[in-house]
C-alpha cells in the first residue's frame, strides 16, 4: 500500500491487495482472527473508496478550472489576453493554494476540456480514471485516439504505466486497423 502524497493517513490500495489482506494471516491463528482480518478489509476498502473519491473530485475540479478559464478568453478573443490571464492566475492560486497552479498546468486544464467537453462524460471517465491517467490522453493528436484510450483504460481498468505502454505501443493504430479490417470483411 501506498500513502496518497499531501493526504495522511490515507492509503492507495489496489483491488489485489483488499483481496489479499482476507487471505494473508497475521501473526496469531485464533478464531477471532477472523474478526480482525474483517476489519481489516472494511478498512482497506473505506480507505479505497475514499481515495477513488478524492481523485474523482480533483478531475472534475481540473476540468471546472480550464472551463472557466475558457470561457473568460474566449469572451475576450484576444491571445495576448489569455496569456496574461493564466499567468496571473497561476501566480494567485500559487499563492493561495500552494504548488500544482503553474502556468502549464493551467494550460493543461484548459486542453483538457478542450478534449473532453462534455463535464458529464468526464464525471463518469473520472470514476475510474486518474487524472494522470488523463494526463496521458490529453497530448493525443486525434480525438478518436483520445477517446480510444480513455475507453479502454476504463474497460481493461488500466494503471497509468500500462496506458503509456499501449500508447508508445501504438495499440491504437494496430488495434483500430485491426478492427477496422475484421469489420469490413463482414
Amino acid at each position: 500500500m501506498k500513502e496518497f502524497k499531501n493526504v495522511p493517513g490515507i492509503l492507495r490500495t489496489s483491488f489485489d491487495e483488499v483481496y489479499l489482506m482476507r487471505l494473508l494471516p497475521t501473526k496469531s491463528h485464533k478464531p477471532s482472527d477472523t474478526l480482525f482480518q474483517d476489519l481489516r478489509v472494511l478498512i482497506a476498502e473505506a480507505r479505497q473508496d475514499v481515495a477513488r473519491q478524492v481523485n474523482s473530485t480533483l478531475v472534475l475540479l481540473y476540468w471546472r478550472v480550464g472551463q472557466r478559464i475558457r470561457q473568460d478568453i474566449l469572451k475576450e478573443k484576444r491571445a495576448d489576453y489569455g496569456e496574461q490571464i493564466v499567468a496571473t492566475l497561476s501566480q494567485q492560486l500559487t499563492k493561495e493554494f500552494g504548488e500544482g497552479w503553474s502556468r502549464y498546468n493551467l494550460s493543461r486544464m484548459m486542453r483538457f476540456t478542450e478534449c473532453f467537453p462534455d463535464e458529464q462524460i468526464v464525471a463518469t471517465l473520472s470514476q475510474q480514471l486518474g487524472w494522470s491517467h488523463f494526463k496521458e490522453i490529453i497530448p493525443l493528436d486525434d480525438d478518436l485516439k483520445r477517446d480510444f484510450y480513455a475507453e479502454m483504460c476504463r474497460v481493461e481498468r488500466w494503471s497509468v504505466r500500462t496506458l503509456r505502454q499501449k500508447i508508445s505501443g501504438m495499440l491504437f493504430v494496430f488495434g483500430y486497423t485491426t478492427r477496422s479490417a475484421l469489420c469490413s470483411m463482414r
